[in-house]
């Protein structure tokens, strides 16, 4: 269990010197801890999601978390934003597919599990 003797202790022996010294010391090294955790906690928050709208070329658009092709097959990679700006209703080309469980891919409305 860390007490406040403890802590003291610590950072004495990380900072030697008079009391004045170690009080700067501990100030400087809260804030330091401060600036990381931070940091981190940014660094969390700004990195994107990995998820994708993908469509083939008969215009199946489905949701998908990686970026998975099997050979012999290709797809449309769009961020996952792009399914809030299209036009869903209206739109002759793309159509959107439901979740699907498992691994595959939908070709001509049919759900292919690989």
């Amino acid at each position: 269990m860390i007490t406040e003797r403890n802590f003291a202790l610590s950072v004495g022996y990380i900072c030697p010197g008079g009391h004045k010294v170690r009080e700067t010391c501990m100030k400087i090294r809260t804030a330091l801890l401060g600036a990381v955790a931070g940091a981190g906690a940014l660094v969390a928050i700004t990195l994107p999601a990995s998820a994708y709208i993908v469509c083939n070329r008969e215009g199946d658009c489905w949701h998908t978390e990686n970026r998975f092709a099997p050979p012999g097959v290709r797809f449309q990679f769009h961020p996952d934003d792009w399914y809030f700006h299209r036009h869903w209703d209206g739109d002759r080309e793309h159509r959107y597919r439901e979740y699907h469980e498992g691994r595959g891919y939908w070709r001509g409305g049919v759900w292919i599990t690989l």
